[in-house]
């Protein structure tokens, strides 16, 4: 019985609007490394702080897709704190880069809360907390 629960508990997470969190967690993953591995190599003293919080996105976005993607309790918790952390991050870059844009001579991922994204770096943390919350309530 516990091994069944066990079992759903992992699908859980990643069937039905889980997928699609994965999906998109995941391509926000590679955009995001991918970004940030060619300024970090390329441009780094044109904007070193904006290119360490891209790199840090990616980070952040890596490890909600593989822990969406594993399931379990262990892997929802770790996920529930990474997008509480990215909810974070969006709204703190997203103030600073509006107030102070001096230090951002290139965007973020998070910039402008997501605006080079069509803001969805500030709706993806809200709609994988609520899914996770959700998760947690069905196991």
């Amino acid at each position: 019985m516990a091994e069944r629960a066990t079992a759903a508990g992992r699908a859980g997470l990643r069937t039905g609007p889980g997928r699609l969190l994965v999906t998109v967690y995941g391509v926000f993953t590679v955009a995001a490394a991918s970004r940030s591995a060619y300024q970090l190599s390329a441009r780094f003293d044109e904007a070193p702080v904006a290119y360490l919080l891209s790199a840090l996105a990616a980070v952040v976005y890596a490890l909600i897709t593989v822990s969406l993607v594993r399931g379990g309790e262990r892997a929802r918790r770790l996920a529930f704190g990474c997008c509480a952390a990215e909810l974070a991050g969006v709204l703190v870059v997203g103030t600073w880069t509006l107030l102070d844009s001096s230090e951002f001579p290139d965007t973020t991922v998070w910039s402008g809360y997501g605006y080079g994204y069509l803001f969805l770096p500030l709706l993806l943390p809200v709609a994988g907390l609520l899914w996770l919350r959700r998760a947690r309530a069905a196991a």
